[in-house]
């Protein structure tokens, strides 16, 4: 199902039956969410609730009684403690902003009362991160309503226009250094919508719903966009068609000089910028790849030989053309990349081929474009399928590195499987988690799900917790090649005991399957282990629906099965004494010291 082709009106009608609809799939992710509220979330909930079941979860909301946010988290939060969540929504609007200047207000006042209101809500912060461990989302301001100063209200100190907008740089700069603290973009999303269609006075008013229901759907659909971002479900690839999809008409029968794309006509103009937009998203890490019914070498042409062609070749990651149906063909783009096909968009004018791949492939999101490509940007980035909770140099590169991975691909389908490990002169770099690592650790412990021992998810925080905790042994392993630099590709987590070190996390990037990585991992810590003065390793297999692909990784690795519960766990044990560690086909750097006394309990 997808809520995308419903009206905001269908969704509140009929929201009942989709929800009823939606609960009844498999497999949701259980998913406890408090909203602290400074007017009546209900609707905002209700319109999230479709958006997180619709994605995967399984919502279980505590809402505050209207307007309650601050005396909720900080005077007293015993029902939040209770609920126990694992996210904190502080839902509040320009509305609930305490100290307003008034016009008289000097810019001495202005200031203080700046400082008393951040303040304040750092004190709500502060407080759900004593009593829970939940993340936080904290929206920041829209504009007010009305511009009691005109433009000058942007400009005098005491003007609220210039006041919110100093308000909510205070909460980015809080956001940016609090990794429990995640900003939602309301200023942003109601100038987009527009003020005129984001306040509904007369339900104010009446109901202390301050929004339209408009309004309240697109917060909604922001928050599911930040949840499925921080629990890894964020979209990585986008898939796109070529023709009247990236330029205007058909290259087989129009030509190069016939192509609509520049050439001061609307419709070439919005082709270009619909180009620019995406080569902008390929540079902060989105993977684009080409799926067209057409001869591979006609579908080039445009890219080599088009003055106004903003993409070019090198900028997709996979090219695939040709008269194969395009649900297989997207299949085939996924197992390229390594990748998962819940982890694609497809782009594509023609409703017929929209319609085969959201039957034939349901997890791939499929935007429904109208037949105006002018409106091809807003659909694709107004619904949030490559929202990022964080961005690391990692994110940024990620483009190219699976680009480069293709490469690889291609190399690796001739000759010697040996002679190809060699050939790529491979350098791994190692070194115990880390403050400069943080961000990357969190980000691949959240969204690997293919390689990945036990799936267990750690924020930010707990990643921070678990590189002071004596009793953990951590390593982020690095991979660069003759390709380029892979980035951070794993991530393992081991408790220490004094004679069995037990594997809590053990997570591995696809991309780098077959390069021997895992065997460099399990060398590594089963030296620091036999330092230690440890005897055994402990391996634990926590099956899901998507890590089967690892079932007999220890076995791989030489360990010996020690437990078959009927779930599918299984545990396994390694004697440490009798194993060696075998040559590799890389050079292997230790960035920081891995000495037993970093692992001494």
């Amino acid at each position: 199902m997808s809520l995308e082709s419903y009206s905001t009106d269908e969704l509140l009608l009929k929201r009942r039956g989709i929800r009823r609809q939606l609960a009844a799939e498999e497999g949701l992710k259980p998913l406890r969410i408090a909203v602290l509220g400074g007017s009546t979330t209900n609707e905002v909930v209700d319109f999230l609730e479709l958006y997180l079941l619709d994605s995967g979860f399984a919502p279980v909301f505590h809402q505050s009684e209207y307007g309650r946010f601050y005396e909720d988290a900080v005077l007293d939060p015993a029902e939040l403690i209770t609920f126990a969540p694992d996210l904190v929504y502080v839902h509040t609007s320009c509305l609930n902003v305490q100290g307003l200047p008034a016009v008289h207000n000097s810019a001495a006042e202005v200031e203080a009362a700046l400082d008393a209101e951040t303040c304040r809500y750092q004190q709500i912060w502060q407080a759900i991160k004593a009593n829970t461990s939940a993340q936080i989302i904290q929206n920041n301001f829209e504009l007010p309503p009305q511009a009691i100063l005109g433009n000058l209200d942007a400009v005098v100190p005491g003007g609220a226009t210039r006041f919110l907008l100093a308000l909510n740089d205070r909460f980015a700069r809080a956001a940016e250094s609090d990794p429990r603290l995640l900003l939602q973009d309301v200023h942003g999303l109601s100038a987009r919508l527009g003020l005129q269609q984001w306040f509904d006075w007369d339900r104010y008013f009446s109901y202390k719903i301050l929004t339209t229901p408009e309004a309240s759907l697109v917060m909604a659909r922001s928050l599911a966009s930040m949840v499925r971002a921080l629990y890894g479900k964020a979209r990585k690839v986008l898939v796109l068609d070529l023709d009247n999809t990236l330029w205007g008409g058909v290259i087989g029968d129009d030509g190069v000089d016939g192509l609509a794309l520049g050439q001061n006509s609307a419709v070439g103009e919005a082709h270009v910028a619909l180009q620019r937009f995406l080569l902008d998203l390929r540079r902060r890490g989105i993977i684009l790849a080409v799926c067209s019914k057409n001869e591979d070498a006609t579908a080039r042409i445009p890219f080599r030989e088009h003055p106004e062609m903003v993409l070019k070749e090198d900028h997709i990651a996979v090219f695939t053309a040709n008269w194969s149906d395009k649900a297989n063909n997207i299949r085939e783009i996924a197992a390229t990349l390594n990748i998962g096909t819940d982890s694609l968009v497809f782009l594509d004018d023609n409703p017929v081929e929209r319609a085969q791949v959201r039957q034939v492939l349901p997890e791939v999101a499929v935007p429904e474009l109208t037949e105006d490509p002018a409106d091809y940007i807003g659909l694709l980035a107004n619904a949030g399928y490559f929202e990022a909770v964080a961005l690391s140099e990692e994110d940024l590169a990620r483009a190219d590195f699976y680009q480069a991975n293709a490469e690889r691909v291609s190399l690796q389908k001739v000759g010697n499987i040996g002679e190809y490990l060699l050939s790529l002169k491979m350098v791994a770099t190692i070194s115990p988690f880390n403050s400069v690592g943080r961000v990357r650790i969190a980000q691949l412990i959240n969204k690997s799900n293919q390689f990945n021992l036990t799936t267990r998810r750690y924020s930010e925080a707990e990643v921070e917790a678990i590189e002071k905790d004596p009793a953990k042994y951590s390593l982020q392993v690095r991979l660069a090649d003759r390709f380029g630099d892979n980035g951070m590709i794993s991530v393992i987590v081991f408790d220490i005991g004094p004679e069995e070190w037990t594997c809590d996390t053990w997570l591995m990037s696809c991309r780098v399957l077959g390069r021997r990585v895992e065997e460099l991992v399990l060398a590594t810590v089963a030296e620091a282990a036999k330092k230690a003065g440890a005897k055994r390793l402990v391996g634990v297999y926590l099956p899901t629906k998507k890590n089967a692909l690892v079932v007999e990784h220890f076995a791989k690795l030489g360990f010996t099965k020690t437990a078959d519960l009927p779930d599918g766990e299984t545990h396994w044990v390694l004697d440490i004494e009798r194993y060696s560690a075998p040559e590799l086909p890389m050079e292997v750097v230790y960035a920081e010291d891995l000495s037993p006394a970093m692992a001494s309990v």
